[in-house]
């Protein structure tokens, strides 16, 4: 029976003091049974991306520069609970905490070593603001309650938020770049991290049997929506069906269509309005089996035609080969890795513009050069 003037608490990422790491194993007085540089707690960090599904996704790549920068660390992440299975089975995070009352009273008791808040809204800020963290990266409130930089390298972001000109105008740099330098970690183009289950893996294999997947036919998604939030980023009904149409002519040429929930109905019209030719090549996938099943699909086409959305995000971590357009949305912003094209339209004067209305009858959308994806498909299939 171990006194309690002789506590010592193994630095152990898998002890909790509630029960045995390893059953009839007692680490206060046999020593720490996994003493090992991957289960030390090493450096706390604590990782704040909350909002916007695609963002979440997009993070996850900062995981690579923190573990260069901190290869012996313990990495607990705090979302909003929509995002959660976002970052489900993901090896580089030791504890996903979602945005609970509960959760954030656990996370203010941790004496953290780094805190990186990625996001500019009150509430993501006011929680970094309270955690106990020796240092602070990202953005953080200020007395008035105003959203300010955590340290001189987040100006940039922050600057990027307060000027038009300079988000929709004059940068370049992605998204990833730009939050890699808020949080002071070293930018290397590290890719998204999104990994299937072993039961995921196994559910993907028995839908390509479904489907009777074919290894020599070219599978091409068709990702028709975004977040009701932005719904001004969708391509019309009409120019998904010509497009499904134009392209469902090659030969060896199988076409998805992909979404969630919030694109069920919208994909039965677009499916609905195909040739009855057309039809015999597309596959109307299931989208009300939420983000984890989606992925699955979404992991079956060599090429995904979508706008800028989660979807687009989910491609990108699944490496196909993404053809992207952008309206209101700022193209600059998203990286590729190489693998696609982005389609927007150079001379508009009023894109991109993250507008929810739009005063100019959505040019941005009705001028996507839709034979260009044509031929990019073409051309990807020889």
């Amino acid at each position: 029976m171990i006194e309690f003037e002789n506590l010592n608490i193994p630095k152990c990422k898998k002890f909790n003091g509630y029960k045995p790491c390893i059953s009839f194993k007692n680490c206060l007085e046999d020593g720490c049974q996994l003493d090992n540089d991957e289960n030390k707690i090493g450096t706390k960090i604590l990782i704040i991306s909350l909002d916007a599904l695609g963002t979440v996704l997009m993070n996850t790549a900062l995981l690579h520069s923190i573990k260069r920068k901190f290869p012996v660390s313990t990495i607990y992440w705090i979302t909003q609970p929509s995002a959660e299975k976002i970052l489900f089975n993901n090896n580089l995070i030791d504890f996903l905490f979602t945005w609970t009352d509960e959760n954030r009273m656990i996370l203010r008791q941790i004496k953290f070593d780094y805190v990186f808040n990625t996001d500019k809204s009150n509430y993501a800020c006011a929680f970094a603001n309270e955690v106990n963290g020796n240092v602070k990266r990202g953005f953080l409130l200020n007395e008035d309650g105003k959203i300010i930089p955590a340290s001189q390298h987040a100006i940039y972001s922050y600057n990027l938020g307060l000027d038009d000109n300079l988000k929709f105008k004059i940068n370049q740099r992605t998204g990833l770049e730009i939050i890699s330098e808020a949080l002071e970690l070293d930018y290397q183009r590290d890719e998204y991290i999104f990994n299937f289950t072993e039961d995921e893996i196994k559910f993907i294999e028995n839908y390509k049997r479904e489907i009777n997947y074919d290894n020599s036919i070219k599978y091409v998604g068709f990702n028709t929506g975004c977040s009701n939030l932005f719904p001004n980023k969708k391509m019309t009904i009409e120019q998904h069906v010509f497009l499904i149409n134009e392209i469902s002519k090659f030969d060896k040429t199988i076409i998805l269509l992909l979404g969630g929930k919030e694109d069920t109905e919208r994909n039965n019209k677009i499916y609905s309005l195909l040739s009855d030719e057309t039809k015999k090549k597309v596959i109307n996938t299931p989208t009300e089996l939420g983000i984890r099943k989606g992925a699955c699909f979404m992991s079956i086409p060599d090429i995904v035609i979508t706008g800028d959305s989660f979807g687009m995000h989910l491609a990108i971590s699944l490496k196909k080969f993404v053809i992207a357009w952008f309206g209101l949305s700022c193209w600059s912003e998203i990286e590729l890795f190489n693998r696609g094209i982005k389609l927007y339209q150079k001379d508009l004067e009023c894109s991109p513009c993250w507008k929810k209305v739009c005063p100019n009858n959505l040019e941005c959308i009705s001028g996507i050069d839709l034979n260009k994806i044509i031929n990019e498909v073409k051309n990807f299939s020889k």
